[in-house]
């Protein structure tokens, strides 16, 4: 029976999740301050990767912080006047990693991205976008051994869950990627995986089917949900009141100040990352290509080649620190020299990340009408389509086709402080000044 359903959040997972909303016949609208895929969708590395089950915090994490803060070319940095803010997230995110729960979290999470290719390209096809998504696999490489070896439990990890992937020497890896200048003696080839050209490109193509097949986009800012008895009533915009009969939070970083209203906060954080874009260069890949120290990724897409990564913890509201952008840009001109003087631009945006990897996704404990899709963190892209179909099997009543108990909203302990209302501060994406 078809539906009147509300959905907050125009990013890759609100407009995937609209999309298999509308095939099934409901009457959908999105609500967001931003045009559909301007904010964290608009500049990730574009990766497809059912290969990423491996949780951010593993055994032993707690030992490479100290180093991480101290090495302006580590993947990660907490600024010091966010420091006390992140603590809380960071407790629950070493408790994550202890060796009892690695098992757990990765096997939910392979369940989930095992669906990536599956669950995108019928709509990819749908929108009129087939040929965005490459399947050409990935590459990751190392400079050490003791980098690679380092690795040892995440590889197993993803071993033990299926994954295919080959161990590549020197000249495997040349051979697959002629145009990398550094003798790597390590490499990773990862099958069956492949990429976005163009992410921005994708969420507006869904965007645009969605509203040729009637669904409505709001571009205004989110201020509140109402509630009574039967459930969610009504969504406050900076345009007005807007009734609801079923209501999905895809606000990502921002969904706490929507579920504060409903089930209460979440341990939910930003983790910030940034890119820097090479244009008009002879530089060529075929491929993503992953540096296993840096634990960013090198991918060619349509404008030209995009080096994300980085993961900074400074809220929603710092202004970006575009010396992130500057250590990445050094890394890859390293590793492909021909980029270095090509035009470029930056980008920072905020992931939403969960303390356990795994993002929310599900129906409310307490209001029958409302459901959850946020907090994928680095596999938002690769979740979306997934998240999309599992909310769609739930609205229609039909039984997701994996076990979603994993991320229910409620999984961690409650008396979480109430969230802020919608910050509207930060603009759609961060260019640099």
């Amino acid at each position: 029976m078809a539906q009147s359903i509300t959905i907050i959040g125009a990013g890759v997972v609100g407009m995937a999740t609209a999309s298999y909303l509308k095939l099934d016949g409901h009457d959908v609208t999105v609500i967001d301050e931003r045009p559909p895929g301007e904010y964290c969708s608009f500049g990730n590395a574009g990766i497809l990767s059912p290969a990423s089950c491996v949780p951010l915090g593993l055994p032993g994490i707690l030992r490479k912080v100290p180093g991480y803060l101290v090495d302006s070319l580590s993947p990660l940095t907490i600024r010091p006047s966010y420091a006390v803010r992140a603590l809380p997230w960071l407790l629950r995110f070493v408790e994550a990693s202890r060796p009892s729960r690695i098992d757990a979290i990765a096997n939910s999470l392979r369940a989930l991205l095992k669906q990536t290719f599956d669950a995108w390209i019928p709509l990819t096809h749908w929108a009129g976008v087939p040929d965005i998504i490459r399947r050409d696999g990935y590459i990751v490489v190392y400079e050490t051994e003791r980098a690679y070896e380092s690795d040892a439990l995440a590889w197993q990890i993803r071993r033990d869950r299926g994954v295919a992937f080959d161990e590549l020497n020197t000249a495997e890896i040349s051979d697959l990627e002629p145009g990398l200048c550094v003798r790597y003696p390590r490499g990773v080839f990862v099958r069956d995986q492949g990429h976005v050209r163009n992410p921005l490109r994708l969420t507006q193509a869904l965007a645009t089917q969605f509203a040729k097949e009637g669904g409505r986009i709001l571009q205004q800012k989110v201020l509140d949900v109402e509630t009574g008895a039967l459930g969610a009533q009504a969504v406050v915009t900076d345009a007005g009141r807007l009734p609801v009969d079923t209501l999905v939070v895809c606000a990502g970083v921002h969904s706490n100040e929507v579920t504060h209203s409903l089930d209460g906060r979440v341990p939910l954080e930003s983790q910030r990352g940034y890119h820097v874009q090479f244009e008009e260069s002879t530089a060529r890949l075929t491929r993503p290509v992953c540096s296993g120290e840096g634990k960013f990724f090198v991918t060619p897409m349509e404008q030209g080649i995009r080096i994300a990564g980085s993961v900074e913890f400074a809220g929603t509201n710092a202004d970006p620190d575009y010396a992130r952008a500057d250590v990445l840009r050094r890394q890859v001109e390293r590793m492909l020299p021909t980029l270095a003087g090509s035009r470029s631009t930056k980008w920072a945006g905020h992931r939403p990340c969960m303390p356990d990897s795994l993002p929310v996704i599900g129906p409310s404990p307490r209001f029958r009408n409302v459901y959850y899709a946020f907090g994928h963190g680095h596999v938002g892209l690769c979740g979306g389509a997934p998240t999309g179909r599992i909310i769609a099997d739930l609205v229609a009543g039909r039984m997701p086709a994996l076990d979603i108990t994993p991320f229910r909203i409620d999984r961690f302990n409650r008396g979480l402080p109430r969230a802020r209302r919608f910050s509207s501060r930060l603009p759609a994406h961060h260019p640099p000044p």
